[in-house]
């Protein structure tokens, strides 16, 4: 078991702290697990009473009585029969005994006890209880045991602690600032992407306004690809299941997978046979019924496109993207606005080169990492170099094709410049990978871009080219993507600018303020302008005051406002207002003006 640092050992502390509250104030509530987490710890339980925020009050409360009782935390081991008695004496074999099933034969069987509290637990922990100074309870959730879907749904209280009240006080501002720009909100507000039940949960439809976001991204990581000699390609939404069993996705990864699709000929015959859901669900992953799947990842067609015709060394590398829509079976509680859906559109590619040109393309997938990250003022970020656990029947291939990949991926990083660590068991279960961890303005961490190198699938799906030697040879593919995915990029960036994005992202880029209808001609021939150059802008023709119309332009986040007042038509000029310094910037000419807006979106510049 890993060790817990100290904070993680509070945390844990904090939990049982939480469950003991519970339990004086709720003596029915059945117990399932407690740990920490890496911003907290929470607590499931089973009642038939439904927390409320009142509820959080009371309980935070008695924990602190709690937490000054000074209760000792004390470890103590039993044999399974002590165990199993234990467990039903206190009334709590409902989901304690199944996680008692869970350690492994041979391994201690543990207990922890503080006051009156005692729970199955490995630990670690405080040894006092005096040393919870600093928590607080967040939020209630529900939560199906063993986060199975088929299990019964419990309730779960959220908390957090820190070493030092000024620490839990800095977290918990914030967690103020992160709810003023949780994506999910502002989406609503600015009208960028709406999620519909009669569409499906985890399935965003991208409005007119996140539209612009979207395909502002697109084109400029296409761009970049095009400097770098990627050419694009398209593929369809589903294909058949062959493929996928070949890739290894199917049936290894049913779980996290659409079901399969059976065609109308082949799924009539089953009928006919009486064939019944499980025998064929069976019969599908033997192989022995065929099928389609949505295609939960973009490599195999790649992969076919690319053995799709003759390869010489002197071909290669290929490289080949796509703007590639996935479906990934996620579940239901696991759903978050566009941060996690079950369809997505991947900025991906795949690199096909020859062994001696994989360092050279690591290395050309991470500089366009950091030109994204850099354009985006995304510059505080670390690296996750996943590697494969030798102990694991997850990854696939062989052991020395495992050891160039990692081998290759550990140079590259280190040419970044930015801390990384390793963790193995976490490659994919194709190659090692390298995972980007970005940094927000508030401090919260998102994984983001992609580069894995992968020596098996070109062997799973037999692909080749001739080498110099006139001889066949395997090719290495890189799989890279910089955004990650198109949903969840656009959603931290939401959050990363709290809406307010910059010049070349908004949807809206200029809006044209007259004062009065006075002057909604001449507004109406500086939108015109506008237009011409590109930029995207309207006016507002309400009749509402001024002020109102400043404040409207604001709340909707337009970067410019072009005010036209009398004096402006007199002149033939606009009165150029920004939208973060929220003061008139000068006076000048249309033309002037929209060469520098237009100037400010075409260079990609984070400056308001």
């Amino acid at each position: 078991m890993k060790a817990m640092s100290p904070l993680e050992e509070l945390r844990h502390s904090a939990s049982h702290i939480l469950a003991t509250a519970v339990l004086r104030l709720f003596p029915e509530a059945k117990l399932d697990i407690g740990p920490p987490t890496d911003t907290g710890f929470y607590y499931d339980f089973d009642l038939d009473h439904k927390f409320t925020p009142n509820d959080l009050t009371r309980i935070e409360e008695e924990m602190r009585k709690v937490a000054a009782e000074n209760q000792r935390f004390e470890r103590f081991e039993t044999t399974l029969e002590e165990a199993e008695v234990l467990i039903r004496e206190r009334g709590q074999e409902r989901y304690k005994l199944g996680r008692l099933a869970d350690i492994p034969k041979g391994d201690p069987i543990s207990f922890y006890r503080n006051g009156e509290f005692v729970d199955l637990c490995a630990g670690t922990h405080v040894n006092y209880s005096k040393k919870l100074k600093a928590f607080k309870l967040l939020s209630i959730a529900g939560a199906y045991h063993r986060g199975d879907e088929k299990n019964k749904q419990l309730q779960r209280i959220y908390g957090t602690a820190f070493a030092t009240k000024d620490e839990l006080a800095a977290y918990l501002e914030q967690l103020e600032e992160a709810k003023k720009r949780d994506h999910r909100k502002l989406g609503r507000d600015l009208k960028l992407f709406h999620i519909d039940e009669a569409v499906g949960q985890g399935l965003i439809l991208w409005t007119p306004n996140g539209a612009i976001i979207r395909q502002e991204l697109q084109n400029f990581i296409a761009s970049e690809l095009r400097k770098q000699g990627y050419e694009q390609v398209f593929t369809p939404h589903i294909g058949k299941l062959g493929l996928y069993r070949t890739s290894g996705h199917f049936p290894y990864y049913r779980e996290s997978q659409f079901s399969p699709v059976v065609d109308h000929d082949e799924l009539a015959n089953l009928a006919h046979e009486g064939c019944s859901c499980a025998e064929l669900s069976n019969r599908l992953d033997k192989g022995e019924v065929d099928g389609y799947l949505l295609k939960p990842m973009n490599c195999p067609m790649h992969i076919k496109i690319f053995d799709s015709q003759p390869h010489s060394y002197r071909d290669l590398p290929v490289r080949l993207a796509e703007f590639g829509t996935v479906y990934r079976w996620e579940q239901s509680g696991e759903l978050n606005g566009m941060t996690r859906v079950r369809g997505f559109t991947q900025d991906d590619a795949h690199i096909f080169c020859t062994e001696d040109q994989v360092g050279q393309e690591v290395q050309g997938c991470l500089a366009l990492v950091k030109v994204v990250f850099d354009t985006l003022g995304m510059k505080d970020y670390r690296v996750r170099v996943g590697l494969r656990d030798p102990d694991s029947s997850k990854f696939t291939g062989d052991a020395a094709l495992w050891d160039k990949a990692e081998a290759a991926l550990r140079e590259a990083v280190k040419t970044l410049g930015v801390p990384y660590a390793e963790e193995p068991g976490e490659a994919a279960f194709y190659g090692p990978k390298i995972d980007f961890v970005v940094k927000d303005v508030i401090g919260r961490e998102w994984q983001l871009g992609t580069v894995q190198v992968d020596y098996n699938l070109p062997r799973r799906f037999n692909l080749s080219y001739v080498g110099a030697d006139n001889k066949d040879h395997y090719p290495v593919m890189i799989h890279r993507a910089p955004f990650g995915s198109m949903e969840r990029f656009t959603g931290v960036l939401i959050e990363h600018f709290a809406g307010n994005f910059p010049v070349w992202l908004a949807p809206e880029q200029v809006r044209v303020l007259p004062i009065t209808d006075d002057q909604m001609v001449y507004a109406g021939e500086v939108e015109k302008s506008l237009r011409a150059t590109g930029l995207r802008c309207s006016v507002d023709r309400h009749s509402d005051k001024f002020g109102a119309k400043v404040r409207r332009a604001e709340l909707e986040k337009v970067p410019y406002m072009l005010v036209i007042g009398k004096n402006e038509v007199a002149e033939g000029k606009v009165t150029i207002r920004s939208r973060f310094r929220k003061a008139h910037e000068g006076t000048t000419t249309p033309e002037e003006a929209i060469a520098r807006i237009a100037q400010e979106a075409a260079l990609r510049t984070l400056a308001d």
